[in-house]
């Protein structure tokens, strides 16, 4: 596979989703999504961005479609008018040569349906509905059955770690274009079908990267001292005050496996408490501080007192820390794993913890997690749930690590903003599964220019056929980019008339590389 880049300079771009003009020379206004709209070339259902009138220069809505459904006067599936500004737009206040960038009118935004899972925080939802969409809030995830039923109508999707969007519930997203997941993790999104199907799915890599890294740096201190099982005993009505095989954590070595985001910032804060910091990581990273990395993982283990995981969930992080781990750890060490739960091997550790070879552990994260809060953590779930659950001086916590009000905060923030950019302008900047595109703010000075946005298989000679499709019509701007077998190309066009937009779609829509075709204005 070839991947193409092909920029051009000049202007600045804006957001928005092209319809036809409406029939009586003027803006229409917008109509509901289940209803078909009149354009010079006929009557038109479309699968992925129906027409929907709007207020902006000689045009009136949207065209957008994709996933192998054409537009036809028999689509089964109608869908909204994509447009808007989004206030978080990276394209700034001004455009190109210093002209004041085009306020875009956004065109039946009321009609973009979007379903929120996992009591996704207020300041996400206030983002989305601050652009008109339509917002539905859940407070728990849905079992796959329910989801596939709800998921059908649905534009954009909210989701944080127990919802699972696999290949057989996005295939009954007709309408969907866009998945946020409202967390660091996207394992729970089938990612390559999503992208084969143009839906484009964000996340949030920094904002919830304190909270797990004071977390941890909690879970330090409490297994040193062995807080909870204190605390449990006292409960009890059980007085038992002793200090053998309690201490200090300054001048401990914390090992940190994968010194990303949480991995830096602990290492900063643990080393605020005297604690010296060794980590191993795969890439070759700048150490914080006094930090050092180690050659390999085994060097990690050997070394370290307190020893932290913090890495993805990939074939490579499987059972990372098993038997033959644990047998090279100090006696005496601790285990902490707030990444993800098929990173440690729990019987192993529960062996370990069994021999004395660990003198603690805190798990954040676990195999399988019931989908909602209640008595669910036991032997049905997980066939070691109460031989863990037995151990002495084990911290068990339900995934709680991001869970504070400032990281669900930010969190709502940045995936929301996200998500607005590509439903408004169609930029990819923080997309997992697709290229990272983003063009400049058109202006005020350009008001009858379009931008195209063609998500395509990435195989030779598809730029050279869109830009012969383009070639009627000054290309202002254009980047093009490509991830694995998924190409995105946006382009900024101008001197387009309404006459122009149906022409222009159709003959995207019948290049075979198409995988989903977006005309905003």
């Amino acid at each position: 596979m070839i991947s193409q880049q092909a920029r051009s300079a000049s202007s600045s771009s804006l957001s928005i989703h092209p319809s036809p003009p409406s029939t009586n020379g003027t803006s229409s206004k917008s109509h509901e999504v289940s209803k078909s709209l009149v354009s010079p070339l006929g009557t038109f259902h479309s699968p992925v961005g129906s027409f929907s009138g709007g207020t902006s220069g000689n045009f009136g809505g949207a065209l957008s479609t994709g996933r192998g459904r054409g537009l036809s006067p028999g689509g089964a599936q109608h869908h909204p008018g994509l447009g808007g500004r989004s206030p978080s737009s990276a394209a700034g206040i001004l455009g190109g040569m210093g002209a004041p960038a085009k306020q875009l009118m956004t065109f039946a935004t009321e009609d973009i349906k979007v379903l929120l899972l996992e009591n996704v925080n207020a300041t996400g939802r206030q983002g989305l509905e601050g652009q008109g969409y339509q917002v539905e809030g859940l407070k728990g995830a849905l079992g796959e059955d329910e989801l596939v039923e709800r998921i059908r109508d649905v534009h954009v999707i909210g989701i944080r770690s127990k919802t699972k969007l696999n290949a057989r519930v996005l295939r009954e997203a007709k309408n969907l274009i866009a998945i946020g997941c409202f967390c660091i993790g996207t394992n729970q999104v089938d990612l390559k079908y999503a992208a084969q199907h143009g839906i484009a799915v964000f996340n949030s890599p920094f904002s919830n990267s304190r909270s797990v890294a004071e977390l941890i740096i909690c879970e330090i201190i409490t297994l040193a001292r062995q807080l909870g099982d204190r605390s449990l005993e006292m409960h009890q009505g059980t007085w038992n005050k002793v200090s053998a095989g309690c201490w200090e954590v300054r001048g401990k070595t914390l090992g940190i496996i994968g010194y990303g985001h949480i991995g830096s910032q602990l290492s900063v804060l643990a080393e605020a408490m005297g604690i010296s910091v060794i980590y191993f990581d795969v890439m070759n990273l700048m150490a914080m501080g006094s930090a050092k990395q180690v050659p390999s993982l085994d060097a990690l283990l050997s070394e370290a007192d307190f020893i932290t995981c913090h890495v993805p969930e990939l074939p490579e992080t499987m059972n990372l820390i098993g038997a033959p781990q644990f047998e090279i750890m100090k006696k005496g060490s601790y285990l902490i794993n707030a990444s993800r739960g098929s990173v440690v091997d729990i019987p192993a550790l529960i062996e370990a913890s069994r021999a004395g070879k660990l003198a603690g552990a805190a798990l954040d994260v676990y195999p399988s997690e019931p989908g909602g809060n209640g008595p669910f953590f036991n032997n049905e779930l997980n066939k070691w749930g109460e031989d863990l659950r037995s151990l002495k001086n084990v911290i068990l916590t339900p995934h709680i690590g991001g869970s504070t009000e400032e990281a669900q905060s930010a969190i709502g923030v940045e995936v929301s903003d996200a998500l607005v950019r590509y439903v408004n302008e169609g930029v990819t900047v923080g997309a997992v599964n697709m290229p990272e595109v983003s063009l400049r703010a058109m202006t005020m000075e350009e008001p009858n220019n379009v931008r195209v946005i063609f998500i395509h298989q990435n195989v030779p000679g598809v730029l050279r056929k869109v830009n012969e499709i383009l070639s009627d019509h000054n290309i202002e701007k254009q980047i093009t980019d490509s991830r694995d077998d998924i190409a995105y190309l946006m382009a900024d066009i101008s001197n387009v008339s309404g006459r122009n937009l149906q022409e222009l779609y159709d003959s995207l829509e019948g290049l075979s590389s198409r995988i989903m075709t977006r005309i905003l204005h």
